[in-house]
């Protein structure tokens, strides 16, 4: 399945895989959003899939973001392995 983005009251709604494939096409979309928004949130209870690959593209356009002081929030329930992997790389 390809990745969906869609817009609704102020969120972002992804669906579908987030995977080495969409990876790119993905951060390119959200670059552009990040631009143009100073807070954005990205739902994610609609990602079927994630590799290492959409984990990184998540955790690049957080520092995107953050590089551009813009509010950039990932929300959902979407692939507990996200989670996971987030639990373990943000110790402070």
């Amino acid at each position: 399945m390809a990745l969906q983005i869609t817009a609704q009251n102020g969120t972002f709604l992804v669906h579908g895989q987030l995977n080495t494939t969409t990876k790119q096409s993905f951060i390119i979309h959200f670059e552009e959003i990040i631009e143009l928004h100073h807070n954005i949130v990205i739902n994610i209870d609609g990602i079927t899939e994630i590799d290492e690959a959409g984990l990184e593209g998540i955790k690049s356009l957080i520092a995107i973001a953050v590089q551009n002081q813009k509010m950039f929030s990932v929300i959902g329930n979407g692939c507990k392995n996200i989670y996971q992997d987030f639990n373990c790389s943000q110790v402070a």
